[in-house]
């Protein structure tokens, strides 16, 4: 059995009752909630209903300053997860370190892939060349979901302009597992850049060589034009690493 058949047989052993329940609460915090601009969201969601038991799950890619600096306003100490994958530029692993310090985050959390299982499925460390979905699973799903374990929801940055299954997200969605909770979803492109010159929060140091979007080296490049997400594993049909599924 492959690593992430593995992860979702386990989501699927989750009571049908508890899913339900997840999902009708979704439902209903959206609709109370939908309309709410990204401060309000998250105040409600940190600080209301899931105080003490969310995370903010981030890439400190390109565009996560800004989901980051509003949380910090809310509170520094919501924790953070970054899923440190081993196949990071350096560039983010700075950007990491100086963002949680310029934003006084207190407690992100370096999520990394059990060696274990690094030995037996990827040893030569080039298992994204032939399987990136399951080099996926086994760098960022399977990490995030015992790092999650503590949480009843958290925080993502998606948006809607980023297009594919990203277009008609709520405000609050449910998983198997957890809520979700997206605030940035009617922000455009225009809203982030303005957020970060508003601010005065540092970019990426990859955004200034053409990388709209940021992930793991191997399955990253350069992009022109209006698709965001344009250089994650180019050429192939994948479009997501596979946090987003129904395991989280």
């Amino acid at each position: 059995m492959s690593v992430s058949s593995t992860v979702l047989k386990g989501a699927d052993a989750r009571p049908e009752s508890a899913i339900d329940g997840l999902a009708f609460r979704a439902r209903r915090l959206d609709l109370k909630h939908s309309s709410d601009d990204a401060l309000e969201i998250l105040r409600v969601a940190i600080k209301e209903e899931f105080a003490g038991r969310i995370a903010l799950v981030s890439s400190f890619g390109a565009e996560s300053a800004a989901l980051l600096h509003l949380a910090a306003q809310i509170d520094r100490t919501v924790p953070v997860i970054f899923l440190d994958t081993g196949k990071h530029f350096a560039q983010t692993l700075s950007y990491r370190r100086k963002m949680a310090e310029r934003l006084g985050l207190t407690d992100v959390r370096d999520i990394q892939p059990h060696a274990a299982v690094l030995k037996e499925h990827d040893a030569s460390g080039d298992l994204w060349k032939n399987d990136a979905d399951t080099c996926c699973a086994l760098r960022k799903v399977e990490p995030l979901a015992p790092a999650l374990s503590e949480f009843d929801a958290w925080i993502t940055g998606r948006k809607q302009f980023h297009g594919a299954g990203r277009l008609n997200l709520p405000a609050f969605e449910a998983s198997s597992t957890h809520i979700k909770v997206n605030p940035l979803i009617r922000w455009a492109k225009a809203d982030i850049e303005a957020y970060f010159a508003d601010h005065d929060l540092p970019a990426h140091p990859l955004t200034e060589q053409g990388y709209p979007s940021i992930g793991c080296w191997p399955c990253t490049h350069p992009a022109a034009g209006d698709d965001v997400r344009a250089g994650r594993w180019r050429g192939a049909a994948k479009t997501e690493c596979g946090i987003h599924g129904r395991i989280a």
